[in-house]
C-alpha cells in the first residue's frame, strides 16, 4: 500500500489504504479470556478453536421422509412392491434391512444396514394399510441419505480462533457436543466529546449550542461490536480538561475514542494533548469526510480522534476504529468491508482532489439496472444524510463521473457487520 504525499512524520497526508496500514500494524489483540456458555458469548471473539470429537454426521441417516430399501431389491419384483419390515423414527435404533423389504424411515432416523438409498414418501404408494409399499421403477442407489462424517470429521477444525461468533458459529458449536466456548475478554473503549458548545439531550440549549450526538452515535456503533464503553462525557474546550479526559481513558481503558478537538483551531487542544502524553502517528487522511483523523498512543494505550461532525464521526469510525478495534478483539483475519460495483446515478463535473465517500442508496436504474443516488447535500453534518442512505459511494480521488459509469458502492450492511 502506498502513502500519498508521503509518510515522514505525523503530519503526512496519508491515502486511506495507508492509514488502514498503519493502523492495524499497531492494533495488539487484548489479554485476557474467560469460558462462558454458549448462550453468553455471542458477538464475542473466540480465543481458541474449536474441533469436533466425533463424526457429523455420526452415523449415515434419512434425509427425507420415505422408504430405506437396497436398490437392487426393487428392480428384482416385477411390481416393484416391498413388504415393509420395519419402521424407524429419528431417534431410535434400526435392525439390519431384510433382504427383500423395505423400511418405513423418517427425517434423521438412522438408515439401516443393508439398505442403499431411501425413497421420498412423495414417490411412494403405500398398500394393504401400510404393510407393503409400492417404489418407482427407476429407484437409484445412494439417494436421501446423509453419511457418517461427511460433514465434519471427528478431530477437524470447525471454527478457529479469532472467529467473531455469530448465531450460526454457536450453532455449529452445539453440533459437536460444545456446551461453552473460551472468548477473549470484552474490550474496554473510553469516549469522550470535545466542544463547550455541545448540550447533552434532554437539557435546555444555550446560545450557540447544540445537542451531543456523536456520544450516541460512539455507544450505538461500540455496541454493535460487543465493547464495553467507558463514557468521559463532554470535555471543555481546554488543553488541561482535554489532557485529563486522555490520561483517565489511558488509565483506564484498552483505547480512547475521541470526536472534535482534532484540527488545527485555536479551541482544537486534542492533538497537542496527545503528543504531550504519548505520541501522535497519524494526523490526515487525503479523504472526505474525515480529514483529520488523529492515531497515536497516550502513555501507552492506542487514541483514535476523528473530527466533530457527526457524519465525519460515523465514516471514519466504520473505515478505520471498527477494523482497529476487531483486530484488538483477536479477529482475524479482519473482514474489511466489501464494495459492490454498480453504476452513478449522479454527474460530478469537477474532479475531487480527495477520495470521497459520499452518501448514497441504490435506486433502480434503466432495464432495472441498480444505480447509485448521491444525497443533495454534501455537508458533513447533516446526520439525517446517514438515515436517507443505505451506503457510501466512492468517488475516487481526481475523478469526474457521469451518470453511467461505474463505480463501487459500500452498503452500511457492510459497515456495520
Amino acid at each position: 500500500m502506498s502513502v500519498a504525499h508521503g509518510c515522514g512524520g505525523n503530519d503526512a497526508v496519508l491515502s486511506v489504504e495507508a492509514a488502514l496500514e498503519l493502523l492495524l500494524a499497531h492494533a495488539r489483540p487484548v489479554q485476557g479470556t474467560e469460558r462462558l456458555p454458549l448462550g453468553a458469548v455471542l458477538g464475542r471473539m473466540l480465543a481458541e478453536p474449536i474441533s469436533a470429537p466425533v463424526d457429523l454426521p455420526p452415523w449415515d441417516n434419512s434425509a427425507m421422509d420415505g422408504y430405506a430399501v437396497r436398490g437392487a431389491d426393487v428392480a428384482d419384483h416385477p411390481d416393484h412392491s416391498l413388504a415393509v419390515s420395519q419402521r424407524i423414527p429419528a431417534g431410535s435404533r434400526a435392525q439390519p434391512l431384510e433382504p427383500g423389504t423395505a423400511a418405513r424411515i423418517f427425517t434423521g432416523a438412522p438408515v439401516p444396514a443393508g439398505a442403499d438409498t431411501v425413497v421420498v414418501q412423495e414417490a411412494c404408494e403405500a398398500l394393504d394399510d401400510g404393510a407393503r409399499v409400492r417404489l418407482p421403477a427407476d429407484v437409484t442407489s445412494g439417494h436421501n441419505i446423509r453419511y457418517q462424517g461427511e460433514q465434519v470429521r471427528a478431530g477437524a477444525e470447525v471454527l478457529p480462533a479469532g472467529t467473531r461468533l455469530d448465531p450460526q458459529h454457536l450453532a455449529v458449536a452445539a453440533s459437536v457436543g460444545r456446551a461453552d466456548a473460551l472468548v477473549r475478554r470484552r474490550l474496554k473503549v473510553a469516549i469522550f466529546a470535545s466542544g463547550d458548545e455541545l448540550v447533552e439531550p434532554g437539557h435546555p440549549l444555550g446560545d450557540g449550542q447544540i445537542y451531543n450526538s456523536n456520544r450516541t452515535l460512539f455507544h450505538a456503533l461500540l455496541g454493535t461490536l460487543g465493547c464495553e464503553v467507558l463514557d468521559l462525557g463532554i470535555v471543555a474546550d481546554t488543553p488541561e480538561a482535554t489532557r485529563a479526559a486522555l490520561a483517565r481513558g489511558a488509565e483506564q481503558a484498552d483505547l480512547v475514542l475521541a470526536s472534535g478537538g482534532v484540527s488545527v483551531g485555536e479551541e482544537d487542544h486534542v492533538r497537542p494533548a496527545v503528543e504531550a502524553l504519548g505520541r501522535l502517528d497519524l494526523w490526515r487522511v487525503a479523504m472526505r469526510p474525515g480529514r483529520p483523523l488523529a492515531f497515536g498512543q497516550v502513555a501507552g494505550t492506542p487514541f483514535i480522534g476523528s473530527p466533530g461532525n457527526p457524519v465525519s464521526l460515523f465514516v471514519t469510525f466504520c473505515l478505520f476504529a471498527r477494523p482497529f478495534i476487531q483486530r484488538m478483539q483477536g479477529m482475524e483475519p479482519i473482514r474489511l468491508p466489501r464494495g459492490i460495483r454498480t453504476l452513478a446515478g449522479f454527474d460530478l463535473p469537477k474532479p475531487v482532489k480527495r477520495r470521497e465517500y459520499r452518501r448514497s442508496r441504490l435506486v433502480t436504474g434503466a432495464g432495472d439496472i441498480p444505480t447509485v443516488e448521491a444525497y443533495a447535500s454534501n455537508s458533513s453534518a447533516d446526520l439525517t444524510s446517514l438515515t436517507w442512505a443505505d451506503g457510501l459511494a466512492i468517488v475516487p480521488e481526481h475523478r469526474t463521473f457521469n451518470a453511467g459509469e461505474p463505480l463501487t458502492f459500500l452498503p452500511f450492511s457492510e459497515l456495520l457487520s
